[in-house]
């Protein structure tokens, strides 16, 4: 395989649920010891579409993305139960 598509990244793939081309998003399956597995969904219907693992250096989250509020910092105590 050419090294000109070792990263490439699909926004599009052909969806067999929906019969036609659609956009794609990708999630996060597994972290393996020597890489990502990352699924590509379907963005109209959800239906997976196919992976790739991602091996090396830790590869930048798509633009756009956003991590859930709070994550990676500890959790707080209740509020009104200290008093």
């Amino acid at each position: 395989m050419s090294s000109q598509f070792r990263d490439l990244i699909a926004s599009e793939l052909y969806c067999p649920k929906c019969a036609r081309s659609q956009p794609v998003r990708e999630r996060l399956l597994l972290i393996l010891p020597d890489g990502e597995l990352h699924e590509y969904l379907c963005r109209r219907c959800g239906t997976s579409l196919g992976e790739r693992k991602v091996t090396g250096p830790r590869v930048a989250p798509p633009p756009g993305h956003r991590h859930p509020p709070g994550a990676g910092q500890p959790p707080r105590p209740p509020r009104g139960l200290l008093r």
